[in-house]
């Protein structure tokens, strides 16, 4: 009897301490928003996550209890006294590179989509009747590019991202600054500071460009004078978390991870 009444009370302990653990964690990610966003009215009470609507609170335990000790060291260090506006909904950031890598070149080349593409897209097989009979103009406004267009995993033909900003602006002097920071988070482990720079280089303050990757988000741009739509294979769609793209026939491809962009600094 006695063996089994400890053998309860160290279940039990077990269990308790784990649950402690828990709240350290959520406390700890409250405590890395309010040093991180030092601006703003406060967390919206949901942010647009791609292809469902996710809380705020949920993309902050999830994301950023790997920043808490950088942030809480922060106040020490002058590279980290600067503070950051957060969006109001996710943007998503296209990007090429290493992805084992935490610096490179080549940010010149990614885009940025301000709002989720996916759901202000138009599927392959309604190309003909929702872009081609229109002009090319999608029901949500933006306009198809035959000569740079883009699909994501569920055969969603997405609007073009535009360039991603690498400048800012000083606060304090009002000069331009040729490097832009943003905080990214693939949604897993790592919520970190990207910083892109006017010449291209590119680096992650903690954890690799895989590491804030959002694997189920694929993307792709399709380019070329043969490439078109309705070359397709509807059958290749949804793709797999972590899959490459399929190949269209007549299209140069390049595959993009995509970042997820929860504010940037000021």
């Amino acid at each position: 009897v006695n063996n089994a009444y400890l053998s309860h009370l160290q279940h039990r302990i077990h269990s308790e301490t784990n649950q402690t653990m828990t709240m350290i964690s959520i406390l700890g990610s409250f405590v890395f928003l309010s040093a991180l966003f030092q601006q703003g009215e406060g967390l919206s009470p949901s942010i647009l996550s791609r292809r469902a609507a996710v809380s705020a609170l949920s993309t902050a335990v999830i994301g950023s209890t790997s920043l808490a000790p950088a942030a809480a060291n922060a106040a020490t260090e002058d590279k980290t006294k600067r503070s950051f506006r957060r969006y109001p909904s996710i943007r998503f950031i296209a990007a090429l590179g290493d992805p084992n890598s935490s610096s490179g070149s080549g940010s010149e080349t990614w885009g940025l989509w301000r709002d989720d593409p996916g759901p202000r897209g138009v599927y392959l097989k309604d190309y003909d009747r929702r872009l081609k009979s229109n002009n090319n103009v999608a029901p949500a406004g933006w306009t198809f590019d035959p000569s740079d267009w883009w699909v994501e995993e569920h055969g969603l033909i997405m609007s073009t991202p535009e360039p991603l900003p690498r400048k800012s602006i000083n606060k304090e002097t009002k000069e331009v600054v040729p490097e832009k920071q943003y905080v990214v988070t693939g949604d897993r482990d790592i919520t970190t500071v990207l910083t892109v720079r006017d010449d291209g280089t590119w680096e992650l303050e903690k954890g690799s460009l895989y590491d804030v990757t959002h694997l189920p988000c694929r993307s792709a741009a399709y380019r070329g004078d043969t490439c078109a739509p309705m070359n397709a294979n509807l059958k290749d769609f949804p793709v797999k978390p972590g899959a490459e793209m399929p190949v269209i026939q007549g299209c140069a491809k390049q595959d993009y991870a995509v970042l997820f962009v929860l504010g940037e600094a000021v």
